[in-house]
């Protein structure tokens, strides 16, 4: 949905007061998840940023739908891989993956943010990139999560891709994880969080839809760890061309 700027910019107002709003009504249900043991707080604090996501998206006018090109079941363990171009992509995947146990790996920086930093460090699995030692204890935590039996999720791209282009290149990562723990990737490609909310401001919110699209899960089987890139490369290229065949709106045509 088009809006001139000015209600844009209104529009954004009203809906950063809602996500407040809601932040202090659940900010009560956050500390207690604190106060409980794992796997436990975890749990229940997925049960909260859920309906977190759930209320304010409400609020919002946002009106969000699955697309399963492929079977899907929510009991089976796996690595979940998105695109990431937006803040919006964090409520618009608590939405997508709400029928699964799942940890969410995502930058530390994050969780230094007021009030909303309480329900992050508790619900994510926080990596600092430029530190070594640090990634190196979040891939532990990822492994450990892994063979506890509940997903993960991560954005193999490590931050907003502002390149025009259907993906920036991938870390990793998720792909050593997934050969190391025998865990099959599904990619899923939220296709409207880049008009949603753009990634240069938060007062660029707009209502309208939103579309998570789950492509087919990737087998690790046969593959071992000297061949990771294999793998990456096989992942990317099956989200691009499904970005590129879905005209995702941030895709610069004249780079395809």
């Amino acid at each position: 949905m088009k809006l001139p700027r000015p209600i844009r910019i209104l529009f954004s107002i009203y809906a950063i007061l809602v996500f407040l709003l809601l932040m202090f009504i659940l900010l009560p249900f956050a500390i207690i998840a604190f106060l409980l043991p794992e796997p436990y707080g975890g749990r229940f604090i997925y049960k909260v940023v859920t309906f977190w996501a759930d209320a304010a998206m409400a609020a919002w006018f946002m009106w969000h739908r699955n697309i399963y090109e492929a079977p899907y079941d929510p009991a089976k363990n796996a690595i979940f891989v998105f695109n990431h171009v937006s803040y919006m992509d964090i409520p618009v995947m608590l939405k997508a993956l709400r029928k699964q146990p799942i940890r969410i790996l995502g930058k530390a920086e994050m969780g230094k943010v007021p009030i909303f930093g309480i329900f992050y460090r508790k619900a994510v699995i926080m990596v600092q990139r430029d530190s070594p030692q640090n990634r190196a204890k979040s891939l532990h935590l990822l492994r450990e999560t892994l063979r506890n039996g509940i997903s993960v999720a991560i954005a193999p791209e490590g931050t907003f891709n502002t390149s025009g282009k259907p993906l920036k290149e991938f870390y990793d990562g998720a792909f050593r994880i997934a050969i190391e723990t025998g865990t099959n990737i599904r990619p899923v490609l939220f296709l409207d969080t880049y008009d949603r909310m753009h990634y240069r401001s938060v007062f660029s919110m707009t209502p309208g839809k939103s579309r998570a699209v789950f492509l087919e899960e990737v087998p690790v089987h046969g593959y071992d760890i000297n061949r990771v890139q294999d793998l990456k490369q096989d992942v990317y290229q099956r989200m691009e061309s499904a970005l590129t065949r879905l005209q995702a709106s941030w895709i610069d045509m004249r780079d395809i």
